[in-house]
């Protein structure tokens, strides 16, 4: 129990033991290793849309090519704003692959590029074809769609 000095007007000294701090410290703690991994799970979550915006956007731009050249290839007398090859989400967080198999199909596919999406093995892979599937895989090559992509 905590002893209390009478000061000259009849108050009381207020003051913090060491051990209600080292309670409060305790609880900040425990509080912090609850809420640090939660937090960490959804940056992870909303960085997922870099990929995804990004993969549709250049769907919708493939698929403005076709409707005006009747093709997904690119070339001098069919320009595509979209060629075939890797490029990097707007953020930075994941490689967009543009797979143009032929003039009818492509295929774009996501992986994590840079932390933190690179310990998200929940969405390691995501893949939207000319068909509009969209895909996603975990870590272990388990689908994860409607986790990844918010859809049914």
């Amino acid at each position: 129990m905590r002893t209390r000095k009478h000061l000259r007007a009849g108050g009381l000294e207020a003051g913090v033991t060491l051990m209600e701090l080292m309670v409060v410290v305790g609880i900040v703690g425990i509080l912090a290793a609850i809420a640090y991994p939660a937090y960490t799970q959804f940056v992870m979550q909303t960085n997922r849309t870099d990929a995804t915006k990004t993969m549709q956007l250049a769907a919708q731009s493939l698929e403005r090519c076709y409707s005006q050249n009747f093709t997904y290839i690119n070339s001098a007398t069919t320009p595509c704003n979209i060629v075939a090859g890797n490029t990097t989400s707007p953020n930075g967080y994941y490689t967009i692959t543009v797979a143009i198999a032929d003039a009818q199909d492509y295929t774009l596919t996501a992986v994590p590029l840079a932390a933190p999406q690179t310990a998200d093995k929940q969405c390691a892979q995501f893949t939207l074809s000319s068909t509009g599937q969209q895909k996603a895989q975990d870590a272990s090559t388990n689908p994860t769609t409607q986790t990844c992509w918010r859809s049914n």
